[in-house]
Formats: structure tokens, C-alpha cells, sequence
């Protein structure tokens, strides 16, 4: 069975009934903002020449952390020359009108929580909060990436341990887990932005959804089609310029 097509009038529709709005975003919201992928051909793991594996490894962080905050200031000097994209401003938008919208993201750049929108669940974490490793001592907003642009290897100024921000690395878990379950479960429609979902546990979310699925993404989908599911193989912001103007919301981005 194929994906129901859709277009952006048909998913304003959808989204004009819905009580409870859950997203899941992952890379192509980011890249459409100009983050870099990491692993694509101009991606930071190639430009920059950094493994992988020593960057965002638990055991390898633990051995050195240097390889990480290396790259966590390249990452962090890239995102503070770039944007939320209109997706992420017309999320924001959204719950601003009064729509019940949650965010669950694939993303570490806080683009959404930059756009305005409050609830939002970074399942790999993201760099607007870090703590420290012995005393748990938290460092939140600006703090968090200052100390990290500002030394080699940030550490705490009440114990002098290492201060490790909110991501998640290979050998930990994810967070947010069984929150992205439930609110997926109780919404009226999840909407997949820019994820192929082939990356698990994120791509397990669309089965535990009993309203309609709305995957707008470029490129293939790592799961076949089941239910009420819908797919827009398209650019997001072209398309949800469409779903705003069909909503009568294209006056909020002037």
C-alpha cells in the first residue's frame, strides 16, 4: 500500500481539527536552516575532520572530552550565525494561536526553543543546559555554551569536575522516551518533519499514533505505510507557507 498523498490546503484542514498537535522533527529541519549535516559531504565529522566515534562515544568522552568540545564549539559558532526557518516559526505560531503543540526532536541545535515554542523534547538532548559530572551543579541558556566557547575543557567552579552538556552520546539513552510515546498516542495528528525515520527509537514513534500521520520529508521513508498516513515528498517551508496561507496565518511572518 502506498502513501496517501497530501497537499498543504489538505493538511491545514487536518491540523484546523486538531485538538492535539504532536510533531516529530529530525535532520531536514535543521539543514534547512543551513546546519550543516554532520556526516553529509560538507558536513562538520568530514570539514573538520572529526571521528565520529571520539566525538559523541560515552567511553571515548570519558577518556578524553577534548575531541567533543572541539567540535561543540565549531557546532556552536555555526548556529549562532543561523535562523529558525519558517517551519519552526510557523510551530511556534501555532501553539502561540492556541493549538496544543508538542515537539519532539531528533535535533541538539534548540532551533525550536529559539522560534518560541515551549514544548519541545529533545530525544539527543541539545547544548541549552550542562551539568557537572560530580556535584551536578546545573549551567542553563547562554551559560551552558559560554563555558564551553570560553575553555578547552569547561569544569565546574564549585568542585572542578568536567562539565558535560545535555547531550546524548552513543551509550547513552534517549531522552524523553516514553513522553514522546504518550504524546503521540494522545494526539490528533503527528506531523514528521524532515526525518527519513530510519533512526530508532524515533522511527518507532508513527506506530504508536492512533490519529493521522503527516510526513512531509525529501527523500525516502525508512517505514512502509500503514493507516491514516500521509506523505508530502517536499520542501517544508515551501509547503508550510501553503498550510499557513490555507490557516489565513500568512499575516504572522510579514
Amino acid at each position: 500500500m502506498p502513501f496517501h498523498a497530501i497537499t498543504p490546503e489538505r493538511c491545514a484542514e487536518k491540523i484546523r481539527d486538531a485538538g492535539r498537535i504532536a510533531v516529530l522533527s529530525g535532520a531536514g529541519m535543521s539543514t534547512a536552516a543551513g546546519v550543516p549535516d554532520f556526516r553529509g559531504p560538507n558536513g562538520l565529522y568530514v570539514t573538520r575532520r572529526y571521528d565520529p566515534e571520539a566525538v559523541f562515544d560515552i567511553s571515548g568522552f570519558n577518556r578524553d572530552p577534548e575531541p567533543f568540545f572541539g567540535f561543540s564549539r565549531d557546532f556552536l559558532a555555526v548556529l549562532d550565525s543561523i535562523k529558525p526557518t519558517f517551519t519552526h516559526r510557523f510551530l511556534a505560531a501555532l501553539e502561540a494561536a492556541g493549538h496544543e503543540v508538542a515537539i519532539i526532536t531528533q535535533n541538539i541545535d534548540g532551533l525550536h526553543q529559539r522560534a518560541g515554542s515551549r514544548h519541545v523534547y529533545p530525544m539527543h538532548g541539545d547544548y541549552q543546559s550542562a551539568h557537572c559530572r560530580r556535584c551536578g551543579q546545573e549551567y542553563v541558556g547562554p551559560d551552558a555554551a559560554q563555558m564551553i566557547m570560553d575553555n578547552a575543557i569547561p569544569t565546574c567552579p564549585e568542585c572542578g569536575a568536567v562539565v558535560k552538556p545535555d547531550v546524548v552520546f552513543f551509550g547513552e539513552n534517549v531522552r524523553h522516551l516514553d513522553t514522546a510515546y504518550d504524546l503521540v498516542a494522545r494526539s490528533d495528528i503527528l506531523l514528521v518533519l524532515g526525518s527519513s525515520l530510519t533512526v530508532y527509537p524515533a522511527a518507532a514513534l508513527p506506530e504508536q499514533a492512533t490519529g493521522d500521520v503527516v510526513i512531509v520529508n525529501q527523500g525516502d521513508i525508512g517505514i512502509r505505510p500503514y493507516g491514516s498516513m500521509y506523505l508530502a515528498d517536499a520542501n517544508l517551508d515551501e509547503f508550510f507557507n501553503g498550510v499557513a496561507e490555507a490557516l489565513g496565518m500568512t499575516e504572522l511572518f510579514a
